[in-house]
């Protein structure tokens, strides 16, 4: 494990799974060597990553890492960089569960708070307990604004003792985001306890294959749309690729839907 810089408690400025080792780059920044040009002089690509895991070592972080290492790997490929920021909840637990009783969060978790609502993207992983997300990772999302993720791209990922939880992603944490007004992508990632054993073959559809198929689609997205969320209507499809069904700037009058259907 690469040595950490004294920081926020609970954020980390770099995604650095077991056994990996840092290269001599700024911290928390990441891309191709001697970038140069418009891609080389363009701001780096914030990429923020929610971890939920309990344990330490934990699953979940490892999987939140190697989900960032393989965005920042797409991302590099074209000559952007990507500044990775992991907010691992497990340390911020206590302030959690001090904001939801007295509405006043501490210095870190308005840190962690803001650095979620400030990202291009984000990687949200989390273990599964009961068919669904955990306490801990529903309750830090519960803090954030509502309208603070509008826009912004999302990529779901979690982890559980048997793929019989894989569908928690789907009808626990997709709506939640969906109320969140961030777009999810498409491709998500479940890793159970045995996607981590010899048995995990890339060529075989396995959890490296799966991992890095979602990297490459969500650093696409990213790349492809740019940063930047903006204000105007249809702001949120420019950045992202995703059309927001609940856009009121984009969704056709029912008054007009009605029209087409008497002239039919």
């Amino acid at each position: 494990m690469a040595e950490q810089t004294p920081e926020t408690p609970g954020v980390r400025g770099t995604a650095g799974g077991p056994g990996r080792t840092e290269a001599a780059v700024t911290p928390g920044t990441t891309g191709a060597p001697g970038a140069t040009g418009a891609a080389g002089a363009a701001a780096p690509v914030r990429v923020v990553a929610v971890s939920a895991g309990l344990g330490e070592p934990s699953s979940t972080r490892l999987l939140a890492d190697r989900l960032a290492e393989a965005t920042t790997r797409e991302l590099a490929a074209e000559d952007r960089k990507a500044e990775v920021t992991v907010v691992e909840l497990r340390g911020l637990a206590v302030d959690i569960a001090h904001h939801l009783v007295t509405g006043f969060p501490s210095p870190a978790l308005r840190a962690a708070l803001d650095t979620v609502t400030g990202a291009d993207g984000l990687i949200a992983v989390t273990p599964v307990f009961a068919a669904s997300y955990s306490g801990l990772f529903k309750s830090f999302f519960d803090l954030v604004d509502p309208d603070a993720l509008t826009g912004t791209p999302v990529l779901l990922a979690a982890t559980g003792g048997t793929p019989r939880h894989s569908l928690a992603v789907e009808h626990a944490m997709r709506p939640l985001f969906s109320y969140l007004r961030a777009p999810t992508l498409p491709t998500a990632v479940f890793a159970a306890t045995d996607d981590w054993g010899g048995g995990a073959d890339a060529y075989a559809g396995g959890l490296p294959a799966r991992i890095a198929r979602a990297g490459e689609e969500f650093a696409r997205l990213l790349r492809g749309r740019g940063c930047g969320r903006g204000d105007g209507p249809g702001a949120n499809e420019a950045s992202t690729g995703v059309r927001d069904e609940y856009d009121p700037d984009t969704v056709v009058p029912f008054e007009q839907l009605l029209a087409r259907r008497t002239a039919d």
